[in-house]
């Protein structure tokens, strides 16, 4: 029997490549048994850490692991794996999740930084991951997310980028790399050693990356690793969403992609909330917003700077978008694309919480009878679930569009019963991508 499968996620996003599992907005003992209990062989935790400090993300993670540990041993479970689920171009609070999750529990004989995500175009050879825009693979460091003003760094080659995040206490030279050719060949460079081998002999949560070109690499990797565990290894992932496919190994989704709009709530017109601004979600929205039957709505940021102004643009929102569905057409409510300067990083984050706070109430000032709901951007995605309409747990229904996922609210929901919401990162899709959920979800070919 496999191991159960826990995924600290630190934004909504991680469960982009699997389905019929629950996520949970709550860690609560009692709620993580209910994961840990569930008939699937994965469930994520989303703890949204890449949106806070470095001391809140610490604090966050340890509370889930303690009640972790709890809830473990309350179901006598013997075998699990866990994965600290971030960012497939590197940004997030590594090692200090990673560093958490081993303090609280414990005996890890590795962890392994595994970001390949291939229905996003990101993919790691000879230890260096590279993202394929066009056709073209592109080092991550030479990208825009290399210079996110929280999460910045300056190697693309991943020893290399362990040790710069770890300011030097993981020396580069130190990382265990499983290359490629090693992963397909089942053997290291001398021949000699094994994958299965290899694994074997670490001890002492060794610092390990991991390559990943195409789905069956990572396949045919975790399958070993999976052997590894049965045989009494502890291993800790820091890992983007394809190794999850990998390790879950689960069938495919009931509903194909292209048929979700079964699951939209009479037929009704939906709504987006964009609240990412990164190039690739400004693209997709541009796009979007030429669609027949779709209505921006733009949500002027540098206003919440003054506070005092939250309300009035709070109530003009609403009121267009209450205009717009009553007309029968599909309201786009979005955030102006300019990035605006702060003082620290504490501000950035600060005024990033005040936005969000403001998409919430847009959300949950929507129309009642609203057909569907697309939310465009990781931490904003979060924020909805766990904020906007205040679930603990959805269960996942699968992807409407690679890297997309769907979920759906319970029947018991004061405000919005079965629900079907898509969960869409900031940086994953081709331009048309939005219009593509648009059509999907609406039964347009």
């Amino acid at each position: 029997m496999n191991p159960k499968i826990i995924v600290l996620d630190d934004d909504p996003t991680g469960s982009q490549t699997v389905h019929s599992c629950l996520l949970l907005t709550v860690w609560d003992v009692d709620t993580l048994r209910l994961g840990l209990t569930d008939e699937s062989p994965i469930f994520f935790v989303l703890t949204n850490t890449r949106s806070l400090p470095p001391e809140q993300a610490a604090q966050v993670t340890r509370e889930v692991c303690q009640n972790l540990k709890i809830a473990i041993a309350s179901v006598n479970l013997r075998d699990y794996l866990i994965v600290s689920r971030s960012d497939s171009t590197l940004r997030g609070h590594y090692p200090i999740e990673t560093d958490v999750i081993a303090e609280e529990l414990g005996g890890f004989d590795a962890h392994f930084l595994v970001p390949a995500f291939f229905e996003g175009g990101r993919v790691t050879i000879d230890s260096v991951h590279y993202l394929i825009v066009d056709g073209v693979s592109i080092p991550v460091h030479e990208t825009e997310f290399a210079r996110d003003s929280v999460f910045g760094y300056s190697s693309s080659y991943l020893p290399d980028y362990v040790a710069e995040k770890t300011n030097g206490r993981i020396p580069a030279n130190t990382v265990e790399r499983f290359l490629l050719i090693g992963i397909r060949t089942g053997f290291d460079i001398t021949g000699k050693l094994s994958t299965l081998d290899r694994l074997l002999k670490l001890t002492d949560n060794k610092c390990v990356v991991v390559d990943g070109k195409v789905q069956e690499d990572l396949n045919i990797f975790a399958k070993e690793v999976l052997t590894a565990a049965s045989r009494g290894k502890r291993f800790l992932f820091r890992s983007a969403a394809s190794i999850l496919t990998a390790l879950a190994d689960l069938p495919p989704q009931n509903v194909p992609a292209e048929e979700m709009y079964q699951y939209v709530r009479n037929g009704k017109p939906g709504a987006f909330i964009v609240g990412s601004h990164v190039k690739k979600t400004t693209e997709q929205l541009q796009a979007l917003l030429k669609e027949p039957g779709i209505v921006g709505i733009e949500i002027d940021v540098a206003q919440l700077l003054d506070n005092s102004r939250s309300h009035g643009v709070l109530t003009q929102t609403l009121e267009r978008i209450q205009t717009v569905h009553a007309e029968n057409k599909t309201p786009v409510v979005y955030t102006s694309r300019q990035e605006l300067a702060f003082a620290d990083v504490q501000a950035r984050l600060e005024f990033g919480a005040n936005v969000s706070a403001l998409l919430m109430d847009v959300v949950r000032g929507l129309p009642s009878n609203v057909g569907f709901l697309v939310s465009k951007g990781g931490i904003t995605s979060n924020d909805v679930l766990s904020t906007g309409l205040a679930l603990t747990s959805a269960r996942l229904l699968g992807q409407i569009l690679a890297g997309c996922s769907m979920v759906v609210t319970p029947k018991n929901h004061p405000q919005f019963p079965n629900l079907p919401i898509v969960l869409f990162p900031g940086n994953v899709g081709d331009t048309e991508a939005l219009v593509t959920i648009y059509h999907r979800l609406t039964g347009k070919k």
